[in-house]
């Protein structure tokens, strides 16, 4: 695999982003989501939490750079950064 990188070459990787709330942000999709599951019986769920994600398919010539670029796409674009949280899960394919 370093050599295809030093070749210049570009690997690609399956990225895959999950977005969140701040703790202490109000989740109101995931209060009606525990709501309706204890209404239909489902009354030993204790906490429903919604969260968002992104599949991505970057080519990159290590897993740094492509995590470093995807980073900056969730501080510009995917998020924010005031209410969100996310983490980014890198793997070659």
């Amino acid at each position: 695999m370093e050599d295809v990188a030093k070749r210049g070459r570009s690997i690609m990787f399956e990225v895959k982003v999950t977005i969140g709330l701040k703790k202490g942000i109000s989740d109101p999709e995931g209060a009606n989501t525990l709501k309706a599951l204890i209404l239909l019986g489902f009354d030993k769920v204790r906490e429903a939490k919604t969260t968002r994600t992104i599949n991505l398919l970057i080519d990159g010539k290590n897993e740094s750079e492509v995590r470093k670029s995807v980073d900056q796409m969730c501080q510009r674009l995917l998020t924010n950064p005031v209410v969100h949280t996310y983490e980014i899960y890198v793997a070659e394919k």
